[in-house]
């Protein structure tokens, strides 16, 4: 299951979802609404938020990622800004925090059309990663899934 965000102020060229990047367009919907759908799939394992970008709208995927943990969902998050980024700038940022430590996998970065490579799994291009994001605050040390 994927949630979109609406808005994004990266505005990478060659976006697969542009039409996500104004912050007046979209569909308002319920954390409810969105559990209730979750829910109903027996089958579901998590959820990903993609967009736009979540972070843009972090304190509410936050609310949502802690309701979707407690029915035993996983949460993959996307972003442009990179883990590194987040961390400097939580304390500026409401919900940043909150939904980093929700996140289970983070892909960070800018969708870079130069780097763009069709093979790599869950990204668009080399720059993005894959980070294990409990590990890596455990472990105080970026740790990269597979």
């Amino acid at each position: 299951m994927v949630v979109f965000a609406q808005g994004c102020k990266h505005n990478c060229p060659g976006c697969h979802n542009p039409e996500t990047h104004s912050f007046d367009g979209g569909t308002l919907v319920t954390v409810d609404a969105i559990l209730e759908h979750a829910k109903g799939n027996p089958l579901l394992d998590g959820i990903t938020f993609s967009g736009g970008d979540p972070f843009e709208q972090a304190k509410a995927f936050a609310v949502l990622a802690r309701q979707a943990k407690k029915l035993g969902l996983d949460i993959m998050t996307y972003t442009g800004y990179t883990y590194e980024y987040i961390l400097e700038n939580s304390s500026r940022h409401r919900g940043w925090e909150e939904l980093l430590d929700e996140t289970d996998i983070l892909v960070d970065g800018r969708y870079e059309a130069a780097k763009r490579n069709l093979l790599l799994k869950f990204r668009g291009s080399e720059n993005q990663r894959m980070i294990d994001v409990k590990r890596t605050r455990a472990e105080n040390r970026i740790v990269l899934m597979d």
